[in-house]
């Protein structure tokens, strides 16, 4: 199998800084953060409205691509698990799935709602979630 390039469309800023204190799951308390679109992109936030509901794709840069068995959650008391069966964030190619709101559209940011994780994140993709429409 070959390789493939992903380039970054952009990066989340976050008050969150560190991974180890950081919520595991958006809908635990993680904060509302920026998505800063790079210039060269910013067409592609046409259409990208407050109240529509988006999945961002990101690469989570600080994990360890050598795990493949983790105990879900880093509780010994569970089994050990392959790390496609969990959400970790270490596993071969560390992929974030983050579902949000999104909150406001400035320019090349936007803001959504409730997002664990941490600042300077490169965020991957922007896609909306099916079925759902702006709240206006």
């Amino acid at each position: 199998m070959g390789s493939y390039e992903v380039r970054p469309v952009g990066w989340i800023e976050s008050p969150l800084t560190d991974v180890t204190t950081a919520p595991r799951q958006g809908d635990e308390g993680a904060p509302d953060v920026w998505i800063v679109v790079r210039p060269e992109v910013a067409d592609a936030l046409h259409g990208v409205e407050p109240g529509a509901e988006v999945v961002v794709l990101t690469w989570l840069h600080l994990a360890r691509r050598h795990v493949l068995a983790v105990h879900p959650r880093d509780d010994p008391d569970r089994p050990l698990t392959g790390v496609f069966a969990t959400r970790s964030a270490d596993r071969p190619n560390p992929i974030g799935l983050h579902q949000a709101r999104v909150l406001a559209v400035e320019g090349c940011r936007v803001r959504v709602g409730g997002c664990e994780a941490v600042d300077g994140t490169p965020v991957l993709d922007l896609k909306p979630v099916l079925g759902t429409a702006p709240t206006r």
